[in-house]
């Protein structure tokens, strides 16, 4: 009871300090208003960055790695002059780790088209074409709206059948079900048997927009585009116990050495891309960005914190005959400490709480494909760093408080 008592006593006092002067209030708390808004802004929009780029990597596979020619460079010296020079992947490869491969749980090979006009009729669309084998959805989800996935004789068999995307569905087959209609790619007819789920615009779209996406069987993609100098991509999947990849990796390594005929002492000439490099290089980045945002942050935090401070030298002046007061009917030494030590907290958490609304109010803004989303995370965040702020601002004024003499006090002026 007696603790209550004492919170709302702080309560009242951190209120008429509050009321006492508004504008040099206002002043003193715009510091820490503006640090905390600073670094919850920052770390708000780096989590929705970060988010966004990650949902975009594990479209492209979780517990997977890609052979490919091109290493993805993430820092340090590309020796692009050497990557040159390595063969490409090819079918028959593919094929030998298709029949050859124990520790893997599905392999599937795939390639890119960019803008390759599509046909019904007068309407027509600029889309991403992507020839994938059988085993692509046990690599990567296709999440289907409407219609179902390849059968494995139409992989086989190159048939000219195809899963397109909601926005291609939209303008190729306007105002009508796209499922089991024929369209025209590169002068052929394929057949609808799939419109994938709407996704949306997104920040980052790795291996292109689902929405914008024709896929296509493999076999029939070679065919149409592959007449020059094929480079498709192999995709591993591994089991949930091989945590790493790690047997699965030395496998494909092996395998792939064998097939090219590789001695002993050669180095490889392909490359095991891993998405979560990638992940790993993006966080990185964002990590020197939040880094920048203490920073800034932590400026205007500590021009708040002397404004508190000040605001507390200031309400111990005015109050000093009352602590006098106080202490003379009994008030101990941690009782005049905690209660302006709280009221120094208080005014700081509502500079802090004024920062993070405006951070709140930040969310609505559009800003492109981007959502920023206020976590509670960064709200406890801005919190904490607020409570800190008006305890180390609080607590000398309040120590100078706690150690009056109550005789000195009372006769003060």
């Amino acid at each position: 009871m007696k603790f209550l008592r004492q919170i709302y006593e702080s309560l009242r006092f951190a209120w008429q300090a509050l009321k006492s002067n508004i504008t040099r209030t206002t002043l003193s708390l715009l510091g820490v208003t503006v640090g905390i808004f600073a670094i919850v802004a920052v770390f708000t929009i780096v989590d929705s960055l970060e988010r966004s780029i990650k949902d975009s990597l594990s479209s492209i596979g979780e517990g997977v790695f890609y052979v490919q020619k091109w290493p993805w460079g993430f820092g340090g010296e590309y020796q692009w002059w050497k990557y040159f020079q390595w063969p490409s992947p090819s079918n028959s490869e593919y094929k030998f780790l298709y029949d050859n491969l124990e520790k893997a749980s599905a392999v599937a090979v795939m390639d890119f088209k960019g803008s390759t006009t599509v046909k019904n009729g007068s309407n027509s669309y600029e889309a991403l074409i992507q020839g994938v084998s059988y085993e692509f959805d046990q690599i990567s989800e296709v999440p289907l709206e409407k219609g179902r996935y390849f059968m494995q004789q139409e992989t086989t068999n190159a048939r000219n059948v195809a899963i397109i995307g909601a926005e291609i569905a939209d303008v190729l087959f306007p105002n009508q079900e796209a499922e089991g209609k024929v369209f025209k790619l590169a002068g052929r007819k394929f057949t609808v048997i799939g419109i994938q789920e709407r996704k949306g615009e997104s920040l980052v779209d790795f291996g292109g927009s689902p929405d914008k996406k024709c896929i296509i069987p493999y076999t029939s993609f070679a065919k149409m585009f592959q007449s020059g100098r094929p480079d498709p991509d192999i995709v591993v999947k591994g089991f949930e116990e091989d945590k790493g990849l790690i047997e699965v990796e030395a496998e494909v390594v092996g395998l792939m050495r064998t097939k090219r005929g590789l001695k002993p002492r050669d180095e490889n000439n392909f490359s095991i891309n891993r998405p979560e490099a990638a992940a790993e290089a993006v966080s990185g980045v964002f990590a020197v960005l939040t880094l920048a945002g203490w920073v800034i942050g932590s400026f205007s935090i500590l021009v708040g914190g002397f404004g508190i401070a000040n605001i507390m030298f200031v309400s111990v002046k005015e109050r000093t005959n009352l602590i006098g007061i106080q202490k003379s009917l009994g008030a101990k030494n941690y009782s005049i400490l905690a209660q302006f030590l709280f009221e120094a907290v208080m005014l700081s958490l509502v500079g802090g709480l004024v920062g993070i609304f405006l951070v709140y109010l930040l969310t609505f803004v559009p800003l492109g494909s981007l959502q920023v989303m206020l976590t509670p995370g960064n709200i406890i965040l801005g919190l904490g760093v607020s409570s800190v702020i008006g305890i180390l601002s609080g607590i000398i004024p309040a120590m100078m408080a706690a150690r009056m003499d109550p005789v000195t006090a009372i006769r003060a002026k």
